[in-house]
């Protein structure tokens, strides 16, 4: 992750500094020579005492000598200052990387973390999804995790795998090669270049709406190339497929990141429902590109970027289809705050002649449950937080409040929009990392079941596909987790 306030605030008065220093080296010399001939009384410069005058230049000559070691010092100790201090506020950026001693074996780190949820919201009857909550509020596994970090030489790579209560799956794994001009290649599951960041504009525990459809923080099965360019920050992405469904009870949704999976839906007969065999989608030879340019002497410094995705998607009992997404993104960083905006445009082209009997939906599935999302939609997104530094609170090393606002704007003019507000905020202290978030959505899996028809679900009726109920429901979550 790139940090356009980083560069600007570090380099500025460090530049200026070895600049100056630089210059006083340049004088010293000529000064120092100079005032050696000029102060030096006529028979100073007899024969008989050049090699007075020797001894003394030679003095001087030592003296810049180690004056200019000093400044290559100076500049190597700030090169590394710049570099940490960059990397810090590359997490501080996103808050989402609490610092916490971790086990290292040679050039491999391990670590990880276990976060659980308390929930509140609208749920008039029990839980019927995960990480849905429940009435009345409760504690539950949120999840649990294992990290692996490989740095050797020029050798790198990272692996996370996931429990969740009652399944799991790879997070990321890949293996890379980081190159002598700063550029990286990636190997494996890594995650795919799309939008402003990581997670997209969100900082929340819950994201923005455009998780929900594969589009923020999406590991897929491929191949990465990361460089920069002047004041631009490419990437590059070939992915054969999707990560592999992982274990659990679902036919193929045993995932992390929404995708466009297989499922078991039903077709009506008679006015009843009648399941389907397995039949829906997997996603083929996807291509990424993603540049953002980084705007960094100015007063506010701003990173405008552009994402395009083309994929294929391989049908079962269906004929094969295609996607693609455009988007464009951008960060404002002023002092400690951060606004970042997002608008992205995706299709799915498939045919009608389907199982589910439409066009307009595509079966899309995460976290070991598959549900119907429209296939053609615009989403704007928007994120606007605050880092304080609690340098003064014992208890306490940052705060990022913040407030966010997404929604899926449908096509299909009998769908209705998906939208989802977030107000929180995430404490930071040590190995500590604490979501508090109040969410209030009209389509939204995650956020409530209050009006859900879930006997409609092959109809595509709730949340991210029909959305026909228009019922808000909200949640609050207090996610609290322990990175190790």
């Amino acid at each position: 992750m790139s940090s356009v306030a980083t560069h600007a605030t570090i380099t500025g008065p460090r530049t200026r500094h070895l600049r100056l220093s630089r210059k006083f080296v340049q004088t010293f010399s000529v000064a120092a020579l100079s005032a050696a001939l000029l102060t030096a009384p006529p028979a100073a410069l007899a024969a008989s005492d050049a090699a007075a005058l020797e001894r003394r230049v030679a003095a001087l000559e030592a003296e810049l000598e180690l004056a200019k070691r000093e400044l290559a010092a100076a500049q190597n100790a700030a090169s590394e200052a710049e570099l940490k201090s960059a990397e810090l506020e590359a997490d501080l950026e996103q808050a989402g990387n609490p610092q916490a001693d971790k086990i290292t074996l040679g050039p491999v780190t391990i670590g990880g973390a276990m976060r659980v949820n308390y929930v509140l919201g609208s749920y008039p009857g029990n839980a019927d999804g995960p990480s849905r909550g429940g009435n009345g509020g409760n504690f539950e596994l949120d999840t649990f995790r294992i990290n692996m970090d490989l740095n050797y030489k020029q050798l790198v790579g990272k692996f996370e795998y996931r429990w969740y209560n009652g399944y799991n799956f790879i997070h990321t794994g890949w293996l890379g090669w980081d190159f002598d001009n700063g550029s990286q290649l990636q190997v494996g599951v890594n995650r795919v270049p799309f939008g402003p960041g990581p997670y997209g504009i969100s900082q929340s525990w819950f994201f923005d709406q455009h998780y929900y459809v594969g589009l923020a923080d999406d590991p897929d099965l491929g191949i990465q190339y990361v460089t920069s360019l002047g004041n631009w920050d490419l990437d590059f992405a070939y992915y054969v497929s999707s990560e592999w469904d992982g274990n659990g009870t679902s036919q193929d949704s045993a995932r992390y990141t929404y995708d466009a999976v297989e499922w078991l839906s039903a077709i009506e007969e008679n006015g009843d429902l009648i399941a389907a065999p397995p039949n829906g989608f997997s996603e083929r030879n996807q291509f990424n590109l993603r540049a953002i340019y980084g705007f960094d002497d100015i007063q506010v410094p701003t990173a405008i970027g552009v994402s395009l995705l083309y994929g294929q998607l391989k049908g079962r009992r269906t004929d094969d289809g295609d996607r693609w997404a455009a988007s464009l993104h951008m960060k404002n960083n002023w002092n400690n705050w951060l606004l970042a905006t997002q608008l992205t445009k995706y299709k799915y082209n498939i045919d009608a002649d389907n199982p589910w009997g439409t066009d307009a939906l595509v079966p899309m599935g995460a976290y070991d449950f598959a549900w119907p999302v429209a296939a053609d939609a615009w989403i704007p997104a928007a994120s606007l937080s605050y880092l304080y530094e609690a340098n003064r609170i014992p208890w306490l090393d940052s705060v990022r409040p913040y407030l966010e606002y997404s929604t899926i704007v449908k096509q299909d003019s009998d769908y209705s929009d998906s939208e989802l507000w977030v107000l929180g905020a995430a404490w930071a202290r040590q190995g500590w990392y604490i979501y508090t978030d109040l969410a209030y959505a009209n389509g939204n899996y995650f956020v409530g079941d209050d009006g859900d028809n879930y006997s409609n679900i092959f109809r595509g009726v709730g949340d991210f596909g029909v959305d026909g109920n228009r019922k808000w429901n909200y949640r609050l979550n207090l996610n609290f987790g322990y990175y190790f």
